[in-house]
C-alpha cells in the first residue's frame, strides 16, 4: 500500500495549501473586521461583501469548469496565486490613500473571488492526477486537516495581528501566504496532460455536458443538490454570527478569534477520523451523519444569550458544526472524484462549486437582510431550520447507497 510521503510532489502541494490557508484564516477574519468595524457596516453590508465574494461561483462557475479541462492545471493555479496576491495586496494601500469604502471593498472582493474559482476549479481536478486512487480520501483529508490546523491557530494571530497593525494591514499577510504558494506550486513535478483538443465539442456543448453529469448521476445529484441547501443556510448563520456576536453578544475580536480556533480545532478532529470512519461506515452513511451533526449542531449558537456562558456557546457550535464538516467533506470530495472521469472532473468540480458558492452569495445578504429587518435570532433559527431539512433529505435520498467501491457510473435518465 503506497503512502502519501511516497507520492511525488503532493509535500509540495500540501505546503503550498497550508501556507495559502494560514493567509486566509488572517485575513478571513480581518476583512470581517475591516467591514464591520473600521467601515462602520451595518449587516446588511456585511452580507453584500461576503456575497461579492461569492458571486462570482454563481455567475461564471460553469464556465470556468469547461475552460480550466482545456487547460493544464498546474499553470492555471499558480496564476491565480499570484493574481491573488496582487489584489489582496492593494486593499491597504487603497485603505491608506482613503479611498477604501464599501463599494471599493466589494469590487476588489468580487475580482478576488474570481480568481479564487478558477483555482479551486482547477485544484480539486488536479488532486486526481497527482495521487492514486486509493489515497485520494487521505489526500483530501490531509489538505482538510492542513486547513483545519490554520482556523485553529490563524484567528488567534490575526486578532494579535489586527490588534498591532491594523485590520487593513492584516490583509498583507494573506497576500504573502498566496505569493508563496505559487512559487511552491511552481516546483511540484507531476503528471498534468495537455488536453485532448480533438475532444472539444464546443463552449456551450461542453457545459451542458458537465451539467448534465453531475445532475442526471445516480448520486450525485443528490449530494450536490443538498450541498447547495447546506451552503445558503450555513451562510445565513455565519453572516449573521459576526454582527450578533460583536454587537448582541459582545464577545469582542478576541472571542471571534477563539471561536473560529474552536472550529479549527473541530476540523481537525473531523479530518483525523475522516477516512476511518468511511472504512467504517462506507461513503453514504457518513455523508449523512455528517450532514447531521452539522446541522444540528448551530443550536447552541442559536440559544446563546450575552453573559459568561456566551463564548462557550458560540465556540461549542462552531467546533460541532466544523468537526461534522470535516469529517464528510473529505469522503464526498474524493468520491466525486473516483465517480467522475477526468476529462469531466473540472466541469464537475466547477459545477458543483459554482452552485455551492453561488448560494452563498444569495445568503449572506439573505442573512442580513433577515437580521436587520426581523433579528439577529430569527434569522440564526432560519438558517438552523435549513440546515436540518436539507440533511434529512440527503438522508432519504439514493445518497444512502453510495460506496467507496463505485466506479465511473452511466448517467441515468432524468
Amino acid at each position: 500500500m503506497p503512502r502519501l510521503v511516497d507520492v511525488p510532489g503532493y509535500a509540495r502541494f500540501w505546503t503550498a495549501s497550508a501556507v495559502s490557508a494560514f493567509g486566509s484564516q488572517v485575513s478571513g477574519l480581518a476583512l470581517q473586521i475591516l467591514t464591520a468595524v473600521t467601515l462602520s457596516a451595518s449587516a446588511t453590508e456585511v452580507g453584500l461583501v461576503n456575497a461579492a465574494r461569492w458571486a462570482p461561483y454563481l455567475l461564471f462557475g460553469l464556465v470556468a469548469g469547461v475552460l480550466v479541462d482545456r487547460c493544464r492545471r498546474k499553470p492555471v493555479m499558480v496564476a491565480m496565486d499570484l493574481g491573488r496576491a496582487a489584489l489582496l495586496g492593494a486593499i491597504p494601500l487603497l485603505y491608506a490613500l482613503d479611498r477604501l469604502d464599501i463599494a471599493t471593498l466589494c469590487a476588489c472582493v468580487f475580482a478576488f473571488g474570481v480568481l479564487c474559482l478558477f483555482f479551486d476549479a482547477a485544484n480539486h481536478s488536479y488532486v486526481p492526477q497527482l495521487v492514486p486512487r486509493e489515497l485520494l480520501n487521505a489526500g483530501y483529508a490531509r489538505v482538510g486537516q492542513a486547513d483545519a490546523v490554520a482556523g485553529s491557530t490563524g484567528p488567534l494571530i490575526a486578532g494579535v495581528l489586527i490588534k498591532l497593525l491594523g485590520a487593513p494591514l492584516a490583509v498583507l499577510v494573506d497576500a504573502a501566504s498566496y505569493l508563496a504558494s505559487g512559487l511552491l506550486l511552481t516546483s511540484v513535478r507531476a503528471h498534468d496532460p495537455v488536453p485532448d483538443r480533438g475532444a472539444r465539442r464546443g463552449l456551450l456543448g461542453e457545459l451542458r455536458e458537465g451539467v448534465a453529469w453531475v445532475y442526471r448521476h445516480r448520486t450525485l445529484a443528490s449530494i450536490a443538490l443538498t450541498s447547495h441547501l447546506m451552503l445558503l443556510f450555513n451562510t445565513v448563520v455565519s453572516t449573521v454570527f459576526v454582527v450578533f456576536a460583536l454587537r448582541d453578544l459582545r464577545i469582542g475580536d478576541f472571542g471571534l478569534g477563539v471561536t473560529y480556533a474552536c472550529a479549527g480545532l473541530g476540523g481537525v478532529l473531523g479530518g483525523a477520523c475522516s477516512g476511518r470512519a468511511a472504512k467504517r461506515f462506507d461513503v453514504g452513511a457518513t455523508l449523512i451523519a455528517g450532514r447531521l451533526v452539522a446541522a444540528i449542531g448551530w443550536l447552541p449558537l442559536v440559544l446563546a444569550h450575552r453573559g459568561p456562558w456566551a463564548l462557550v456557546s458560540v465556540s461549542a457550535a462552531f467546533f460541532v458544526v466544523s468537526a461534522a464538516i470535516s469529517l464528510e467533506s473529505p469522503v464526498e470530495m474524493s468520491y466525486r472524484q473516483a465517480v467522475t472521469p477526468d476529462r469531466l472532473r473540472g466541469r464537475m468540480n466547477a459545477t458543483i462549486r459554482s452552485f455551492n458558492w453561488g448560494t452563498v452569495a444569495i445568503g449572506a445578504p439573505l442573512g442580513g437582510l433577515l437580521a436587520d429587518h426581523v433579528g439577529y435570532r430569527f434569522a440564526l433559527s432560519v438558517g438552523l431550520t435549513g440546515a436540518v431539512l436539507q440533511a434529512l433529505a440527503l438522508a432519504v435520498s439514493r445518497t444512502r447507497d453510495a460506496r467507496a467501491t463505485d466506479g465511473h457510473e452511466p448517467l441515468v435518465p432524468a
